[in-house]
């Protein structure tokens, strides 16, 4: 009796952690224990199931798929479910998987289609005929979200298919995997770090988060790929095997993974598995896996699935490179915007070839999830091969004096004030004069959507930092010919045109100024909407959080940023330095009362010949209006100018007003 009450308490321990996980790596694209571990929790739990089959419940993980799709998209029910994998740790599993085949179905012969298993994001695709209807992810497997608008924006896949085969088929639904090839997924976190934002931890979390943005123009500017690997009720195609879809999927014009293998006999599936594991390291993209499949549809109905898992598939999963190590410190490091960085510094370990001796613990509350402290022993992982990351706290190793990590409120190199807005991860410096953060500030205040400072470029802004001629955004006011002279490749004309550029900035109008100042969560449109509510720098000053907060598109968090930013004394001494060297802190047109737009959401589409897309813009937003990337049916007005998009035709379905361009203008000068 006690070892059944013992099952029964390690059973809901271990549902409560699988779902917790299932959340976290499903819905929230940020996982906190490795693929290892969590097949360990699940095989654990499937263990004391088995030997305890009464106390098998309905909410069991091992009866359900996984995951749990979010409330920002559509939700989406999947024609059939999408299953997941069980999954084969050793060769030897491999080989019972083949025994297990064998038992269902003796005598048969089989052979296998086997691929890699990549890291990337489950979606399903529902063409009819032969285009694009519908695009949704995976979500728990029988419930998912509608995310087409972004997945039309992947190149690879595509919205019309090719002629004949799957394109005259009337509807079907194709399955496959989104991901983030690794070159470009290391560009992508170099430029983030360049500019002084987060960077992703993997390259799976980077495509899932692109994926299920609300604006599929984010999407858009992602390096997202995808391989598709099944067709829905293939058979009732007329499909003898799975390699035969796959043939069928490549000539409709999809793409296919050319590591894809038929295999003869579980020796052959074997063989296949020791190659791709020794070169997961040259594959473009992260691949935990191989995924072999029975190849022959009829064999594949006839074994049928369990309520998790297809019986005719199984996952085989690479060996985890994982070590441990011990954390000597944590130091928290100043972003080139001002994002605070809980960084751990590790007793060098080696891990896969490289020595690890440094490891991000990415914010506050990963640091509080995990209670990563000064002394601890870790285990780590390094993500695809590449970042390095921290697992898990062995807290059985843990020092008695091990003390809880503080996240400081002060910048550690300004001491200057740190802001965490309500709803991120992240603390951010607010003083712009940080040393840390100047160089970044600097090229971003004089950057074409700011201040618009022509011959401000990189090489510039470092040496005059450097050589401390410029300590903040005032100080470029007071610079002289003279001094920037004595900056290398500046000659005299050079010199006078930067001075010049730099003195002409000076009547830019106030919400290029706002955006320029790098204000926390405040970009162009915010700033632009600022500038037309208040006018003058000195009435946004004083508007309090609520004030602030009652504008269209500036909420709670916004507002909160805003207010912080302007407490800070160090930042209204520059902002008073730049008004008495003659910076203008007005904006031309910014309306004291009701404004005739206000209220109204605008979509523009295709060519303008008066104006351009940034000229309509700035004429929308300052009387009023909203301009946004997405055609809904809380769109007011779509402008059409030549060659318009799918836009267009959105509108019409929706029944939202559409203008031609001379309506606009009438429009917006009523």
């Amino acid at each position: 009796m006690r070892d059944r009450a013992d099952a029964q308490q390690r059973i809901a321990e271990l549902r409560e952690a699988i779902h917790h996980h299932d959340y976290l790596y499903y819905v929230e694209a940020r996982p906190e224990v490795s693929d290892a571990e969590y097949d360990a929790l699940m095989r654990e739990l499937r263990s004391l199931e088995t030997a305890h089959p009464e106390l098998v419940t309905p909410d069991s993980p091992t009866l359900r798929v996984g995951g749990t799709p979010t409330a920002l998209f559509k939700p989406v029910e999947h024609r059939t479910p999408m299953l997941s994998l069980d999954n084969a740790m050793t060769e030897d599993d491999l080989r019972e998987f083949a025994t297990r085949l064998a038992r269902f179905l003796p005598g048969a012969e089989f052979a296998y289609v086997c691929e890699p298993k990549i890291d990337g994001l489950g979606v399903a695709l529902v063409y009819e005929r032969g285009r694009l209807g519908r695009g949704a992810t995976r979500g728990d497997g029988r419930t998912g979200e509608d995310v087409t608008a972004n997945l039309r924006t992947i190149g690879s896949v595509p919205v019309v298919l090719g002629r004949g085969g799957l394109a005259d088929e009337p509807e079907i639904e194709v399955r496959g995997e989104v991901y983030m090839p690794r070159p470009e997924f290391d560009r992508l976190n170099r430029s983030l770090e360049e500019a002084g934002e987060p960077t992703f931890a993997n390259p799976r979390n980077a495509a899932a988060g692109a994926v299920r943005q609300k604006d599929p123009a984010v999407t858009r500017r992602r390096p997202l790929r995808i391989f598709l690997y099944s067709v829905s009720g293939a058979a009732r195609m007329g499909f003898a095997t799975h390699a035969e879809t796959l043939e069928a999927l490549r000539t409709a014009g999809f793409k296919v993974n050319d590591e894809i293998e038929r295999c003869v006999g579980i020796d052959a599936v074997v063989d296949y598995c020791r190659r791709i594991e020794a070169r997961r390291d040259t594959l473009e993209y992260d691949a935990d896996g191989v995924v072999v499949k029975v190849d022959t549809l009829e064999q594949q109905r006839q074994l049928g699935a369990t309520a998790h898992h297809p019986r005719w598939a199984i996952a085989f999963k690479f060996a985890a490179r994982q070590a441990t190590t011990v954390v000597e410190a944590i130091e928290v490091q100043v972003g080139k915007t001002g994002i605070l960085t809980p960084v751990a510094k590790l007793r060098a370990v080696e891990l896969a070839g490289v020595t690890i001796r440094n490891v991000s613990l990415h914010n506050e509350d990963e640091v509080r999830r995990k209670d990563v402290r000064i002394g601890d022993t870790v285990l780590i992982e390094r993500a695809g091969d590449v970042i390095p990351y921290v697992v898990q706290v062995i807290t059985a190793k843990r020092p008695a004096d091990a003390a809880e990590f503080r996240f400081p409120d002060r910048c550690p190199v300004c001491d200057g004030h740190a802001f965490r807005p309500e709803g991120e991860a992240y603390w951010r410096c607010t003083n712009t004069a940080c040393p840390a953060q100047l160089k970044a500030r600097l090229r971003h205040y004089g950057s074409r959507r700011a201040m618009d400072i022509e011959h401000l470029g990189e090489a510039a802004v470092d040496q005059l930092v450097d050589r401390k001629l410029v300590e903040n955004f005032a100080d470029l006011y007071r610079l002289t010919v003279e001094q920037v002279m004595e900056l290398e490749r500046q000659g005299e004309k050079s010199a006078q045109n930067l001075v010049a550029a730099i003195q002409a900035s000076k009547t830019r109008g106030l919400s290029r100024l706002l955006n320029a100042l790098g204000i926390p969560m405040v970009g162009e449109r915010v700033s632009q909407q600022l500038a037309a509510r208040f006018g003058r720098m000195e009435r946004l000053m004083a508007a309090s959080e609520e004030e602030l907060a009652h504008g269209h598109g500036i909420g709670t968090e916004i507002a909160r940023a805003v207010r912080a930013f302007f407490e800070d004394d160090a930042n209204r001494a520059v902002i008073e330095r730049l008004g008495a060297l003659g910076v203008v802190m007005t904006e031309a047109g910014a309306a004291e009362g009701p404004r005739p737009l206000e209220g109204k959401t605008f979509v523009l589409t295709g060519t303008l010949t008066g104006m351009t897309r940034d000229e309509a813009r700035d004429l929308i937003q300052r009387r009023g209006g909203r301009v946004t990337s997405t055609v809904s049916k809380k769109t007011s007005y779509v402008v059409v100018g030549e060659a318009p998009g799918s836009k267009a035709d959105d509108a019409r379905r929706l029944g939202v007003t559409i203008l031609d361009e001379p309506a606009f203008v009438v429009l917006v000068n009523a």
